[in-house]
């Protein structure tokens, strides 16, 4: 029958574990039009998570309406949040995907306690908000709503275009409430994006989008983060990007160097290893075991920067980002500008 290939097949049955021991847990589902992915979903407690004090992030609440992420990117640093449920932060990551389907509802109640002083709320800090299963359980309209009629401001960060959809609640939105809007592309070059970010929307999709979300009157800053260490860090790669995203409309733009955060840090050198080995060394040796490329890598990279956004005529970060000490263009121990790639890595 031609309605077979629309069917939702449940996983696992009476007699059988639930793939996932999560609290709150209503059913895992597989279905054809997301092939190799499990939803797992949730029926959630509470929706608004408070970051933790002196994280150094601009807000002080999230919210994510799902866990797990397919857009599958290698470098994600959310990756280590999937080994909180037994699972591992490699494909589990990728396919394993929480989806709390009452996130709204929770969310309208929470943010109408008398007790709710109406702070930032940010959305794609963790995982993407947009990705595609926001196609099949179009969660964040609710999630919008409730924001905005309560009064509370919000900014929302991600590579789905799945966000052009929203855009004229968006716009409602935005006579209410102060709201941020945020694009992630670092990566210009459509191979190397695919390879890096599998399951994401091309290059040039997001930056039409950009342009979509300028032309309805919305501002749009890029988190063009990571630029990947010998990959997407020449001069050339940088002036395609910024000019790019200058051309698309972008209100500023916040860039550092890739993070390789535990679990993130596994799966990218593995992937690392299998495309490009000639690197593995020079990465081994520029990260010393930690998250962080070393600081003269990141002050000569900031530098660079700094050059290209003062050509396209960019302003340094978004309204709801910040870059982090040690790559922003503040960094104290910038060297003298050149356009060689340090050699001292």
């Amino acid at each position: 029958m031609r309605w077979d290939a629309q069917k939702t097949t449940a996983v696992g049955s009476e007699t059988e574990q639930p793939l996932v021991p999560l609290a709150g847990l209503v059913r895992s589902v597989r279905t054809p039009e997301f092939a190799g992915i499990t939803f797992h979903e949730v029926m959630a407690k509470s929706a608004l998570n408070r970051v933790p004090a002196g994280s150094g992030m601009p807000f002080s609440w999230t919210v994510n309406p799902y866990r797990g992420c397919s857009h599958a990117c290698v470098y994600c640093f959310a990756r280590k949040t999937h080994s909180y449920l037994n699972l591992d932060t490699g494909l589990d990551f990728d396919s394993q995907v929480v989806v709390k389907t009452n996130v709204g509802e929770v969310l309208r109640r929470e943010v109408l306690k008398a007790s709710w002083t109406r702070e930032h709320v940010a959305m794609g800090t963790n995982t993407d908000p947009y990705q595609r299963a926001e196609g099949r359980y179009r969660l964040m309209p609710d999630i919008i709503r409730a924001l905005a009629d309560s009064g509370t401001p919000f900014s929302i960060l991600t590579k789905g275009t799945l966000l052009s959809r929203d855009i004229p609640l968006l716009k409602e939105a935005g006579t209410q409430v102060s709201l941020g809007m945020g694009i992630s592309l670092a990566v210009l070059d459509p191979e190397l994006a695919h390879a890096v970010e599998p399951g994401t929307p091309t290059p040039r999709a997001r930056l039409d989008l950009i342009t979509r979300l300028r032309d309805a009157g919305l501002p749009c800053g890029v988190m063009a983060m990571p630029i990947l260490p010998w990959l997407t860090d020449s001069d050339e790669a940088l002036d395609a990007l910024f000019g790019a995203l200058a051309s698309a409309g972008a209100t500023g733009v916040s860039a550092g160097a890739l993070h390789l955060r535990p679990g993130a840090r596994e799966w990218y050198m593995e992937w690392l290893a299998k495309t490009h080995p000639q690197l593995v060394g020079r990465y081994r040796r520029l990260y010393r075991g930690g998250s962080y490329a070393s600081g003269e890598y990141r002050a000569w990279l900031s530098e660079r920067l700094r050059v290209h956004r003062r050509r396209h005529g960019l302003s340094a970060g978004a309204r709801f980002f910040r870059e982090e000490s040690g790559s922003s263009e503040q960094s104290p121990k910038t060297p003298a500008m050149t356009s060689a790639e340090p050699t001292l890595f």
